[in-house]
């Protein structure tokens, strides 16, 4: 009995130890949120092969973290399903939504890291927006995939990973927004999608800010516009995003785009002209009729890299028109709606597309 009676006392003992231990080294570990989003990312195919096709937005946060028992070794990790939605789909109504959660996340002494996951489609868009209005020097990571888990090589288990350890990272704090996709690490401002069928989908114009590698970070540079902290513009004070639409330049580009966008109630137009966001001939007259009925007009490019020159394919200046740099036509759409709930002057307007 006596035997008995300490080998039940040293059990229990070890048992403490080890509860204790484990209690320790989770306290050790930072605190990571995933909001999710839908997407790609919780996507699901018919069979292992469909890479390509597939469902989106069907499997719950709670789903993709017990699938990634890996997460429990870099971070205290628990989700948040605040949408579950295709990001083709997502409004403005949507953004204010996501932005306004992380806001009050980031303010929380128990969150170190905000993970969102978020469908390709639209990956860039939210992360500029959320670039431009959250107020927190705290990693804010947005991730998707190319393909759904279900498919063979799928990529979210390991972006979801890398996406994760990034948000736990000391390193990652004031960097601004950040967009993990297929090892590299990239400022939500300057990353767009730029294919549509291969994991290496997004790219940046200037270069990702790093990579990471089994799970270590390598940083090569640093985002130098405006952002997050640096702001002037905090999504704690914005309720409402104003109407602001896109139309686009081509060969025999009619005036239709235009004049039906102008009665639509907008506040400005972002035309996404050709090369240096050119505008054909007879849509001159109509952008300028726009602009001299209140509507701002921006002027951006569609093609993917470069920026737009100001007063070198139209006199700007004269116009009273904005340029949009080398912001592509849907992130110059993010600023010019971000901007309008502080300024409709397009002077102040073109230095915050200078600045951010």
């Amino acid at each position: 009995m006596y035997f008995a009676s300490r080998l039940r006392a040293f059990a229990g003992a070890a048992a403490l130890i080890t509860a204790s231990a484990i209690a320790h080294a989770q306290a050790a570990l930072p605190n990571v949120v995933i909001l999710a989003t839908g997407g790609t990312i919780a996507g699901a195919g018919a069979s292992a092969v469909n890479s390509a096709t597939y469902s989106a937005a069907k499997v719950p946060v709670d789903k993709l973290i017990a699938g990634l028992p890996e997460l429990s070794k870099v971070a205290n990790v628990r989700g948040e399903q605040v949408f579950q939605i295709a990001s083709e789909s997502l409004t403005n109504e949507n953004l204010l939504t996501l932005a306004k959660r992380v806001s009050a996340l980031s303010k929380q002494a128990d969150v170190d890291g905000i993970v969102i996951t978020h469908g390709t489609d639209t990956i860039e868009e939210t992360a500029y927006f959320l670039t431009l209005t959250v107020h927190t020097p705290k990693p804010i990571i947005v991730v998707g995939s190319m393909r759904p888990g279900t498919a063979l090589s799928a990529d979210g288990a390991l972006n979801l990973f890398d996406a994760v350890n990034v948000a736990a990272s000391k390193d990652a704090a004031g960097k601004g927004v950040l967009v993990v996709m297929n090892d590299e690490i990239h400022t939500g401002r300057d990353v767009n999608k730029t294919v549509n069928i291969k994991t290496e989908a997004f790219k940046s114009q200037w270069g990702p800010l790093g990579m990471i590698v089994e799970g270590r970070n390598y940083w090569f540079r640093a985002p130098v516009k405006r952002h997050t902290m640096q702001s002037e513009f905090d999504i704690d004070q914005i309720n409402a995003l104003p109407p602001v639409e896109i139309a686009y330049g081509y060969q025999s580009v009619p005036t239709t785009a235009v004049d039906a966008l102008a009665k639509s109630g907008i506040k400005a137009l972002v035309y996404g002209g050709t090369g240096n966001g050119s505008v054909a001939d007879r849509n001159v007259p109509n952008l300028q009729k726009l602009r001299s009925d209140g509507i701002l007009v921006v002027r951006s490019s569609r093609v993917p890299d470069g920026f737009v020159i100001r007063n070198a394919e139209q006199p700007d200046d004269k116009y009273d028109w904005v340029v949009a740099h080398d912001l592509r036509p849907s992130k110059a759409r993010i600023l010019t709606m971000v901007a309008l709930t502080k300024t409709n002057d397009t002077k102040e307007l073109q230095r915050i597309f200078w600045e951010y």
